[in-house]
Order: C-alpha cells, then sequence, then structure tokens
C-alpha cells in the first residue's frame, strides 16, 4: 500500500481549500516500474514498438499500479448519478424522473453497462449521489452550495476501493451534458455554442438553446468566479474549482473526487465521456500532470468531446460513435488494456523462445 498523509481514511475533504492542496498535493509515476516494463519489452520476441500503443498502455498500467507486471485482476467501474436544476431551462428532451429510472435499471441488471461489466469481468457500483437531490438552476444561482459541493466530492472520493488494479468512470444524470459543456467553456474559454452537443436527442434548434443556457450561466457566474480564482489558477479568467461548483453538478463533483482518490492511491483510471472527461479537467487546470494517471477510453459522438480531449491532451483508445455515458465506453476499453498486459507478461522473450535478436 502506498503511504501518505492523504491516504489516512479519516482524511476529508472539509473545505474549498483543503480540496485545492489535495488536488495539488499529487504522487507522481513509479519511474522504476515503468523502466523494467521497458526492459522486458526490448527482449520480447517482436520488432521494437511493433505492439504500438499497447506497449505504452502497459507502462502507463505499471507505472501506477507499482509493478513491473501490472495486472487487471481487479477492476472496478464506477457509476455517479445526479440530478440537475438546469433541466427547468429546457435543455433535454428527457424528464429528470429518468435519472432514478435508470439508476434502478442499473441495480437491475438491465442497463448495457450491466452487459458490459460482466462480459469484461467487472465489477459494478452505482452510486446516486446525495440521494439524487437536484442542483439549483445554475442560470440563476449556483448549481450547489460549498458544502454540498464538498460532500458530493467526498463521496467520489470515498467510494473508490484502495484494492483496485483499474477504475472506469462514469456517470447518469439527466441534463449532465449541458453542466458538461458548461464547465467545459468556464474551463477553456469560448462560448456555448463552442461545446454545446445534441446530448440525449436534441435536435438543431434544441443545441442553439442549450447553448444560450450555457452563455447565459456563465455570463451570471463571471463576477464571482473571478473574483474567487488565485493568481496561478485561473484559467480563462476563472477559477477551476468555483467554475466546478457554480456551473456543475453533484455526479460530475464525485467524479472529480474519484479521480483524485485514484491518484492518491497509485490507480490508475479509464475515463468515459464528454461528461466525466470534463468533470475531472480541473484537476488538469489545478496541477500540471494531474491527469497523467488517466487514460481516454473513447471518443464520444458528443460535439465537444474531441475539442475537449485536445485541450487536454488526451488521445482516445476507441472511436465507436458512442454516446450513451454510464462508463459504457470505459468498459469497452478493458479487454484492450488486458490484451496489452496479457501480451506484455505471457510472451516469450528471444533467449527463452531460442530466436535470434536483430543484427
Amino acid at each position: 500500500m502506498k503511504t501518505s498523509i492523504l491516504h489516512d481514511p479519516k482524511w476529508s475533504i472539509d473545505s474549498l481549500s483543503a480540496l485545492r492542496a489535495a488536488c495539488t498535493a499529487l504522487p507522481g509515476v513509479d519511474a522504476a516500474a515503468q523502466q523494467q516494463i521497458a526492459d522486458r519489452e526490448a527482449e520480447l520476441t517482436k520488432p521494437a514498438g511493433s505492439l504500438g500503443r499497447l506497449e505504452e498502455l502497459t507502462r502507463w498500467l505499471g507505472g501506477w499500479q507499482k509493478r513491473a507486471r501490472p495486472q487487471l485482476e481487479r477492476v472496478q467501474i464506477l457509476i455517479f448519478a445526479g440530478n440537475h436544476g438546469v433541466v427547468r431551462q429546457g435543455v433535454s428532451p428527457w424528464p429528470q424522473d429518468v435519472t432514478a429510472q435508470m439508476v434502478q435499471n442499473f441495480e437491475n441488471g438491465g442497463a448495457a453497462i450491466n452487459q458490459l461489466a460482466r462480459v469484461t469481468d467487472a465489477r459494478l457500483r452505482v452510486v446516486p449521489v446525495l440521494g439524487l437531490a437536484s442542483t439549483a438552476d445554475f442560470t440563476t444561482a449556483p448549481a450547489m452550495t460549498e458544502s454540498a459541493f464538498l460532500e458530493a466530492v467526498q463521496t467520489g472520493y470515498d467510494a473508490v476501493p484502495r484494492e483496485c488494479d483499474l477504475l472506469c468512470l462514469g456517470e447518469m444524470g439527466i441534463g449532465n451534458t449541458t453542466a458538461a459543456a458548461a464547465l467545459a467553456t468556464g474551463l477553456f474559454g469560448g462560448v456555448g455554442a463552442d461545446w454545446a452537443g445534441r446530448g440525449t436527442g436534441l435536435d438543431a434548434p434544441g443545441v442553439a438553446h442549450k447553448a444560450r443556457v450555457i452563455d447565459t450561466a456563465l455570463a451570471f457566474h463571471k463576477a464571482e468566479m473571478a473574483a474567487a480564482q488565485g493568481a496561478s489558477e485561473a484559467v480563462a479568467g476563472f477559477d477551476p474549482l468555483e467554475v466546478a461548483r457554480r456551473v456543475g453538478g453533484y455526479e460530475l463533483a464525485a467524479l472529480l473526487g474519484a479521480a483524485l482518490a485514484a491518484r492518491h492511491y497509485g490507480i490508475p483510471v479509464l475515463l468515459d465521456g464528454f461528461v466525466c472527461t470534463a468533470a475531472v479537467a480541473p484537476l488538469a487546470r489545478l496541477a500540471a500532470g494531474g491527469l497523467d494517471h488517466t487514460r481516454l477510453s473513447h471518443c464520444s459522438a458528443e460535439a465537444g468531446h474531441a475539442r475537449l480531449a485536445e485541450k487536454l491532451g488526451l488521445v482516445p483508445l476507441l472511436d465507436l460513435g458512442l454516446r450513451l455515458g454510464e462508463a459504457s465506453g470505459a468498459a469497452l476499453a478493458v479487454p484492450l488494456l488486458r490484451a496489452a498486459v496479457a501480451c506484455h507478461n505471457g510472451m516469450a522473450t528471444f533467449a527463452q523462445a531460442a530466436v535470434s535478436g536483430r543484427t
């Protein structure tokens, strides 16, 4: 087990300053383990680099697991669910009741992610954040009070099991692509139209309306978000944590907490789609390399995801046109990682196979 004051089970995120400190006190990768992996790769019966990104993924996994022989025996999928007051602005064609109904569907084993978790041999847990209480409509008020925001972050942090080889993150929440697009706008600049997409099925006029709602929200919160910034933390004039609190959501805050816990515990993370990527983006804005322990599972069909991935320097592993959420893309990438680990751990070296090396 890795040792750090941040690993104390009694440690809690009880203030924005404590959260900010946790987001900047980030352990690094185990470079020695990565070098051992690279040394073994050079001896395996294949041309150097011939397995492409599989080789990089093996080094990534082993470096964060602190193992020269990475493993994927304990894969955990975490889905955080939340409700959004901004749905009152007509940003989704689905009623808010669907969030709770889908949580029940997850519990009953009837959703896509249940099937994907089964075929990828991963454990699945669904967490209704703050009992699915709705955030405020962030066009007229902060989405979350400071205490509720911190509680949601702590919920995500506490949900991460320490004995875990890989964490897959996902979400469910009617209206949360609007929150994600607003968060991306606040973190990376531009206007709502740069980030708003179809979500759960909006038509073109609906997407245009969604973009206007985002612009309204950012204009409403601009002064407060700028006033809360620290000189070294401001991005596009805003403080990342204040952006997350004011235009995010409970499940997005929990995703941030889960990604933070995984970093502290040395657990590699597979991110899902647009909402998940936006939710953890404040880590990258608060600390250089804040998302180094993550990989992006896929490029969502949601309009802003490719742009957001580029801003964060994340290269997706898959591109299947998904826009479901619920960690579906992350689960689909697990077999790819299993293949990378199997090749690294199972292949013979040139010496073992009595194969001549390159001259």
